[in-house]
């Protein structure tokens, strides 16, 4: 099974094999690799004879495989690339995987034949998953970790070439949560916008992506961390203010994973820096806030205040509660989790 660098840069060196299959649920990886080869693959005067791009709604697996038989014309490849695969009509007919193991076993040498297959995975112990993990490029592409999505936006970065601070990678992830998409294309738009050689900061974040640096997902977190409530205010009613760039359920899913943490960090015993920098993943340079929260925040109110935030996200769905402004649901929910 291939991994999403090494195909990366299997592609980046112009080498390029019969068959992708692409699966799992983060669109990220599967569309990057995709819009590569739809970009690089063929130049542009080979692209309008040489280059089929179908989608699964509307096709079976005796379209695909009469396409990738065809040989190009005037070249010396075709690119059949196979968007939404999850949906090809004929997935779990018998005859339909035969045909495709069959061809998988001789692929033309001449087909570059790429399935994009996501949000779905195949189950690993059928004939057809084994047949494609054996005779194609096979990316099971996973969503990663919320504490993970850090390092990612940084090696993202320095692979972009561009200088980010740990704060602004910080004011990203907590605003933007997991969506890999949204913050590579924020990062884009940071890397165009400000100059080579100067850093990334958070004040280029709240410029260009619009995230403010004083009224953030972070610093909430950091003023609920320091049970500093007038701080704490100014931020809520700053959301309340704004909701559209400040959704309820991004933010009450960001206070779920700081509580979350925190308890990892009693569950471990790791109130010292490095320790709970390893225990929960983030950077040693963030970790004393999230030791001081651990000293704020005994144990018995962690659990209590995840429960509460598990009541606020219930009560936004409008679930068991009475109708409530979303402002309002997380002005209470903020004062709930400091007293």
């Amino acid at each position: 099974m291939a991994e999403y660098v090494e195909i990366v840069k299997d592609l980046q060196n112009g080498k390029y094999a019969p068959v992708y299959f692409l699966q799992g649920d983060e669109p990220f990886f599967i569309d990057n690799i995709i819009a590569h080869i739809e970009r690089n693959a063929l130049d542009e005067t080979q692209k309008s004879f040489n280059q089929y791009v179908l989608y699964g709604k509307e096709i079976n697996f005796t379209d695909v495989l009469n396409v990738a038989r065809k040989y190009p014309m005037m070249g010396e490849r075709q690119v059949v690339i196979i968007k939404e695969a999850q949906d090809i009509r004929d997935w779990k007919k018998e005859d339909a995987q035969t045909m495709l193991a069959a061809y998988l076993e001789n692929p033309l040498p001449t087909t570059i034949l790429v399935f994009g297959h996501k949000y779905k995975s195949l189950d690993k112990r059928t004939k057809i998953a084994k047949s494609l993990a054996k005779n194609a490029v096979f990316l099971d592409s996973k969503r990663i970790y919320d504490d993970k999505v850090p390092g990612w936006v940084s090696s993202y970065a320095k692979a972009s070439g561009a200088n980010i601070t740990d704060k602004a990678i910080m004011i990203l992830t907590e605003n933007i949560g997991n969506n890999l998409q949204r913050l590579a294309n924020e990062l884009d738009k940071l890397k165009l916008n400000v100059p080579d050689g100067q850093q990334i900061d958070d004040k280029a974040v709240e410029k260009y992506v619009g995230i403010s640096k004083d009224y953030n997902a972070f610093e909430l977190q950091k003023a609920i961390s320091l049970r500093d409530e007038v701080k704490a205010v100014k931020i809520i009613n700053y959301f309340a203010a704004n909701p559209s760039s400040n959704p309820l359920i991004l933010i009450i899913a960001n206070l779920f994973s700081y509580f979350s943490k925190l308890l990892i960090l009693h569950d471990q015993n790791a109130y010292e820096k490095n320790a709970a920098a390893r225990a929960i993943g983030v950077n040693p340079f963030f970790a004393g806030e999230y030791v001081m929260a651990a000293k704020n925040y005994p144990v018995q109110v962690v659990v209590r205040n995840i429960e509460m935030i598990h009541q606020a996200d219930l009560q936004s769905k409008g679930i068991g509660f009475g109708p409530m402004k979303e402002g309002d649901i997380l002005k209470e929910l903020i004062f709930k989790l400091m007293h």
